[in-house]
């Protein structure tokens, strides 16, 4: 008769719960990570899409709950790690943020509230932004009250004349906002003759401001003729003299090589990156062309990548749908041209911060359980949890020197996966890996089992383990230091914005990260080598913000 039953007796299994554990969406027993770590994770990861077991809508809810409870402990720390994760180009997209920034503006005590409002400039950069940002308050149950009003009026004077003209123009509303009704709300007070030309020119038309002796900025006069142009070396000229944004282009010459080839020079790497499939298409990249080559020099530069504030995310969804040759939302459709395709996936890696190796032995375990195939990272269609965490195992292995990757559910399986893939190849790879439950102890476990010398294990999952037999995560790794006196570290890597994590808070060999918070990579790194940055990747700088009260 097998003793092993008694031998196993004091292990707490995944069903038993320990001090200050919780139940996760399963049942089993995992660790709550606190609000603000919560809150990092909605900023970087959002909740588009929802999960396996929770709706967009619930799991939304949830996230906006746990951001109140930051705001009532600490609404100055809650504004700082909003402006830190947004301006630092942390997250691949910014609604998160906004929708945050109008919790603290709304539900914040005065000096919160204060300093939500001075923060608009450093998150709302641009536009569509601002219109976002006045939707959301709108919808929180906010008016246009004083401190509404200075924030929005600010954003508008705070901007040079022609930097506020561009903007203007390119980003003419949104969310059923346009620059006219928030001028007519905000009633600022113009800064120079030139602002007090555009918002004439914005809330009453060109007319009106020249009638009234006003002189319009260049990019406005542009955009104006634009609407009546009908001569293409005509859009050509206003565009290259100009350098009129494509919105600014009426749809009729957007069909046209010409007109995109006089975009480009001055387009921004993010709308480069977006309009890569239609500049395909009219036929503007081409095999061996100038363009291509253009567009290839731009995606390797890391330096340039980083001051536009690409996201890995960005990259990785353009390389998915580029890749594909037809639009996952609508009926275009394109023929690839590889050597873009390529740069694309070399830019994925550029996006991220610098890492410098560890050098240690590393085991990178991708969680390929049906828990990971449901919703999807930042509303990227098509790009699960599951498929996102490959990619992101990747970064390491093409750091590291000596890495190993395995995927996992209720048992372990070899992934076929290296860096000398292609992303697109390891997306579609594991689009093929979903089978069973979850145990999240596997990695160590195996690990044990078989001998490896493994000194940093990286765990990248939505931590929804449910192998309510089998020893807990934490505690396998214990047990794995102890069986070989590796003192091996964990990192678990969140796939998904919900509140649990399978690492132990008061083990300072654990640490929890978000899952393509750009920033993840190096404070892995560093927590591998021995620094201990905290439960959470809030490792940026202090933002200074304005704290005068609301009037």
């Amino acid at each position: 008769m097998s003793i092993d039953y008694l031998k196993n007796a004091t292990q707490n299994t995944q069903a038993d719960v320990l001090p200050g554990q919780v139940a996760n969406s399963d049942g089993a027993a995992v660790w709550a990570v606190d609000d603000f770590t919560r809150l990092e994770r909605f900023l970087i990861l959002g909740s588009e899409g929802g999960s396996y077991y929770a709706t967009e809508r619930k799991l939304t809810k949830d996230n906006a709950q746990a951001i109140l409870r930051c705001i009532k402990t600490d609404g100055i720390k809650t504004v700082t790690t909003i402006v830190a994760i947004s301006d630092g180009g942390r997250a691949p997209k910014n609604d998160p943020a906004i929708f945050a920034l109008a919790l603290c503006a709304k539900h914040g005590d005065d000096k919160t509230r204060a300093a939500a409002y001075a923060a608009v400039p450093a998150v709302c950069r641009i536009g569509t932004h601002l219109y976002h940002f006045v939707s959301f308050v709108e919808a929180l149950g906010g008016g246009w009250g004083r401190g509404m009003r200075r924030a929005v009026g600010n954003w508008f004077n705070e901007k040079t004349a022609s930097d506020l003209a561009f903007q203007l123009v390119k980003y003419q509303g949104r969310d059923g906002w346009s620059s006219r009704d928030l001028l007519r709300l905000a009633h600022p007070t113009p800064k120079t003759e030139d602002h007090k030309a555009i918002y004439r020119w914005a809330t009453q038309g060109a007319d009106d401001a020249l009638a009234d002796g006003l002189v319009l900025p260049p990019v406005v006069e542009a955009f104006e003729e634009m609407k009546t142009a009908t001569d293409v070396s005509r859009v050509l000229k206003l565009i290259t003299d100009y350098k009129l944004p494509r919105e600014a282009v009426t749809t009729q010459w957007l069909t046209k090589p010409e007109v995109w080839a006089a975009l480009l020079p001055h387009m921004g790497l993010t709308a480069m990156i977006r309009n890569l499939a239609t500049m395909t298409r009219v036929g503007l990249i081409a095999p061996l062309s100038a363009t291509t080559k253009y567009i290839i020099e731009k995606l390797a530069d890391s330096e340039t990548l980083h001051k536009a504030r690409i996201h890995p995310i960005q990259v990785l969804a353009a390389l998915l749908t580029y890749k594909s040759g037809h639009s996952a939302r609508g009926t275009s459709t394109w023929t690839p041209n590889q050597p873009i395709v390529d740069a694309l996936d070399s830019a994925f890696y550029g996006t991220f911060k610098n890492v410098e190796p560890t050098g240690k032995n590393t085991l990178l375990a991708v969680d390929v359980s049906g828990s990971m195939t449901m919703g999807s990272v930042s509303g990227i269609p098509g790009l699960t949890p599951r498929e996102a965490a490959g990619a992101l195992a990747l970064v390491t292995a093409n750091v590291e020197p000596n890495w190993h990757v395995v995927g996992f559910a209720n048992r372990i399986v070899e992934i076929a996966i290296s860096p000398s893939m292609r992303l697109d190849q390891v997306v579609n790879k594991l689009h093929h890996s979903n089978f069973g439950s979850t145990d999240c102890s596997l990695a160590m476990r195996t690990a044990q089992a078989n001998r490896w010398p493994v000194e940093s294990f990286q765990v990248y999952t939505d931590s929804e383990t449910n192998a309510y037999g089998q020893v807990q995560p934490a505690e396998a790794l214990r047990n794995y230091r102890k069986a070989t006196g590796i003192p091996a570290k964990l990192t678990v890597v969140a796939m998904v914005a919900n509140d649990f994590t399978i690492a132990d808070p008061n083990d300072p060999g654990m640490l929890d990260v978000v899952g393509f918070d750009s920033n993840a990579p190096a404070v892995i790194a560093d927590f591998v080598r021995g620094a201990r940055p905290g439960a959470s990747t809030a490792q940026a700088e202090e933002t200074e913000v304005d704290t005068t009260e609301v009037e």
